[in-house]
């Protein structure tokens, strides 16, 4: 007898449960290679965005959108405060032997953006699905810029956990933040997957180049963004993906 999910899943949603299963692995690995835990966090950010332009093309199917909250739980939620909660306990020479009030407070912080991501998560499904912008950094962006950071070697304890405290808040801001045009979507990809396959050239250049992308759409699309004034030519793209 069969899985009941053969014949009802498609091709994007296989890309989708791949997300999820890297966001695993990511977890994994974190406490051994933090930079191929990064990275691997930034493959399921591709992922994330691919599962969209392939239900475009190829056709969605009820289960979808379930599916891409959850694998985003996974990769965007908990891999990422895995990272954070890594880097800074390693920075700050945190032991475990003993629940102690910096344990405590990093602990807090990692889970709280857990919750936060998991809460935007399910408000993105619920209410933002259509239109042109969403409220809120979405988790995907977040996860990245977190991951660019780690790549470009700026693992400072102190900052990583304020940017990971700062994500819990604006995860659920009302700030609107549009969706890319196409185009921006491609050349961000195309730097994103560089990032990715050769993260120390030229002095991390491109984990560096996406973080710097990253931060400024963060920073300024929900108010100067350029491509408000084209969308009526352009399909536009969800920045990472769908949430």
């Amino acid at each position: 007898m069969l899985p009941r999910f053969v014949g009802r899943l498609g091709v994007a949603d296989a890309v989708t449960i791949a997300n999820a299963a890297l966001g695993f692995v990511a977890v994994v690995i974190a406490g051994v290679n933090i930079d191929l835990a990064a990275r691997l966090i930034l493959l399921a950010a591709i992922a994330d965005g691919l599962d969209g332009i392939l239900a475009r093309r190829y056709g969605g199917t009820d289960a979808g959108p379930y599916l891409d909250s959850l694998a985003d739980v996974a990769s965007f939620a908990v891999a990422p405060a895995v990272l954070s909660f890594t880097v800074v306990t390693d920075g700050l020479e945190i032991a475990f032997d003993a629940v102690t009030a910096e344990l405590l407070v990093v602990t807090g912080i990692c889970a709280l953006f857990v919750a936060m991501a998991v809460t935007r998560l399910g408000m993105y499904t619920a209410y933002d699905v259509t239109g042109n912008h969403t409220e809120g950094v979405q988790t995907t962006l977040a996860a990245t810029i977190l991951g660019a950071a780690i790549l470009a070697g700026e693992t400072q304890p102190g900052l990583v956990l304020a940017v990971t405290a700062a994500f819990c808040y604006l995860m659920v801001s009302q700030i609107e933040y549009p969706d890319l045009l196409a185009r921006d979507a491609a050349i961000m990809g195309v730097v994103h997957a560089l990032a990715i396959l050769v993260p120390t050239v030229a002095g991390r250049t491109f984990p560096y180049a996406l973080l710097t992308l990253g931060l400024a759409y963060m920073t300024l699309s929900p108010w100067f963004y350029w491509g408000e004034t084209e969308r009526s030519s352009e399909t536009d793209v969800d920045v990472h993906g769908n949430a």
